[in-house]
Formats: C-alpha cells, sequence, structure tokens
C-alpha cells in the first residue's frame, strides 16, 4: 500500500505580491504567481493545502528563491525542484522543455510542442502551460505566440504580469526585447 508523502505549505509577501507555494519530498507540487492578497494566493493552492501543513521552515529554501526572483536579485528558478508525479508524459515533455528556455529568452508554442515530441500539438502545448501548476518555476511566461504576440496568462493580472516578468528578466539579459 502506497503511503501518502508529506506536504507542507506557506503563504508569504514578496515585492511583486503574495505567494503561496506547496511542496512535498518530491519538490514543490503548486505554486501561485504573485497574487495582490495573501486570500488570492492561498485560493489558487487551496486544494492541495487541505492535504499539507503549514510549515513556513520546510519551504524556507523555495521562500528565498521566490523572494529573490521577485526582487529581480536572481533571474531564474532553475534550482528549485518539482514534482512532476501524475503529469501525462507530454505535459511532463512541455514542463521540461519550457524549463529549459534560459531566462531573458522565449520560445513558441510551436517550439516547445516539438522539444515534447509532436511538433503538431502547439495547443497542447498551450495547454501544458495553462494548466501549469508551478507558474515562475516552470517559466510559462516565456513562451508566447508564433506572432511574437504575448498570449494566455493566468494569475490575477494576467498578460500585464507576463509582460512585467519578462521585462524584469531582460534587465538581466538585455537580448530580450518585449
Amino acid at each position: 500500500m502506497e503511503h501518502p508523502q508529506a506536504r507542507w505549505y506557506d503563504v508569504f509577501e514578496t515585492e511583486m505580491g503574495w505567494v503561496a507555494v506547496v511542496a512535498g519530498d518530491g519538490g514543490v507540487i503548486r505554486m501561485s504567481l504573485p497574487e495582490q492578497t495573501f486570500e488570492q494566493a492561498y485560493d489558487h493552492v487551496r486544494p492541495q493545502v487541505e492535504q499539507a501543513e503549514l510549515d513556513a521552515d520546510a519551504v524556507r529554501d523555495v521562500r528565498c528563491m521566490v523572494m529573490a526572483y521577485c526582487a529581480g536579485e536572481i533571474n531564474s528558478l532553475d534550482d528549485v525542484k518539482v514534482d512532476m508525479s501524475g503529469m501525462s508524459p507530454f505535459f511532463r515533455s512541455a514542463r521540461e522543455a519550457c524549463r529549459s528556455i534560459p531566462s531573458g529568452e522565449t520560445r513558441t508554442y510551436a517550439w516547445l510542442a516539438e522539444q515534447a515530441g509532436n511538433a503538431r500539438a502547439a495547443r497542447g502545448a498551450g495547454q501544458a502551460m495553462a494548466k501549469n501548476p508551478v507558474a515562475l518555476v516552470i517559466p510559462c511566461h516565456r513562451v508566447i505566440g508564433s506572432d511574437g504576440a504575448l498570449h494566455g496568462f493566468g494569475g490575477g493580472i494576467g498578460l500585464p504580469m507576463k509582460e512585467r516578468l519578462l521585462r524584469m528578466e531582460a534587465v538581466n539579459n538585455p537580448a530580450l526585447t518585449v
């Protein structure tokens, strides 16, 4: 019989807003984008929180990295481990490909689909990003339309947040023009 893994969560304020994170032994399971209120961030992870224990110490490293990222002190969250168990093979491949996009650069949904093993599944790659459980860590804001336009993004302020994240990363990598 399989035992459920231990899970911990925290909700904290960053320079960009409130972020909620749920993690387990396998890494981060769910994370909100920066939200305007504690409640909005918490609501984003509510289903996972019901199976987790509030423990800021257990997620301290993730919290510190997210706070540094939101303050513009670091330009990626590549070192944060993500629990990708339970994801379909295509979604897992698309999300792993997304994590390979360097900070300050963008790729298209078509590129993401090709990297995930199905060049004709750009819409599927879009769904993998739309249902991304750990935005920021799996940097779906770096994925853009084939026309170069910003498309689809969650969070309380949507596309303006996507643009803000891309501009913030461009400060550290002036090659990006948004």
